[in-house]
């Protein structure tokens, strides 16, 4: 199984990698992939890659980071682009639940972003928060494929991104008692436009919730709320979704 995104250069995670990536293959996920949310943590997601055979990453600058950013530092995403592990662009996008970054400097941010992977035919990971409209209308004519990560939107928010073209990856977000209105958008996503992910160090799933500190190891309970969804083994989740992340970002 695939872990299509993680964090693994937040420091809860960096500081024991051993560890992490150990639980991780005894949990049978055997390949990660890594985001970088700002130039910084591009250049370490990318310097940990070559470290681990088993990682690729994405780079990117986050929406809720882009207040600490330059439009200069598009130029130095360009570069880290054309390293062999970078497989998409990203994390990028709309994040209307923070205040951290105005609005418009988010948008300037995700078109420049978007211009670059139209330049460079990369497809982008996209991180919205209560701006689905937003973010749809940015991407309308992006001829690349996004995948909305981490989507914890409505059954109408789904349909829209779905409608778009658009991909969805799902976290241990969906295996929360309360959340059957998220199972349902899992049930009318597409199996061939659908990834599992852990977005860890965040949403430890159930019934690990409590764990502070999520990891990868645990997509698997992600994976296996799909699977009941589906109504199928946890096996075919895992090789459906694994023929998707290799689709999607054109590795393994």
């Amino acid at each position: 199984m695939i872990d299509s995104h993680c964090h693994l250069t937040d420091p809860r995670l960096l500081e024991q990698i051993d560890p992490v990536l150990s639980r991780a293959a005894l949990a049978g996920v055997a390949r990660l992939i890594t985001i970088g949310t700002d130039i910084t943590d591009a250049q370490d997601a990318i310097e940990l890659c070559g470290k681990y055979p088993q990682l690729r990453c994405a780079v990117g600058i986050h929406p809720n980071y882009c207040h600490e950013a330059e439009l200069a530092d598009i130029a130095k995403l360009e570069q880290f682009e054309r390293h062999p592990s970078v497989v998409a662009l990203g994390e990028m996008g709309l994040d209307y639940h923070y205040t951290l970054a105005p609005h418009d400097r988010q948008r300037q941010f995700f078109v420049a972003q978007l211009n670059l992977a139209a330049q460079r035919n990369r497809n982008v990971i996209i991180h919205c928060r209560e701006a689905v409209a937003d973010a749809l209308a940015i991407l309308q004519g992006f001829a690349r494929l996004a995948v909305f990560h981490c989507f914890t939107g409505s059954i109408a928010d789904a349909e829209a991104i779905l409608a778009a073209g658009h991909w969805i990856s799902y976290t241990g977000v969906i295996t929360f008692k309360k959340n059957d209105a998220l199972r349902e958008c899992v049930k009318l996503t597409p199996r061939d436009r659908l990834m599992v992910e852990t977005d860890a160090p965040y949403l430890s799933p159930e019934p690990f919730r409590s764990q502070k500190v999520n990891e990868p190891s645990l997509v698997i309970h992600t994976a296996a709320v799909v699977a009941n969804v589906w109504g199928v083994s946890v096996e075919e989740v895992d090789r459906v979704t694994t023929a998707n992340v290799g689709r999607f970002f054109g590795v393994w």
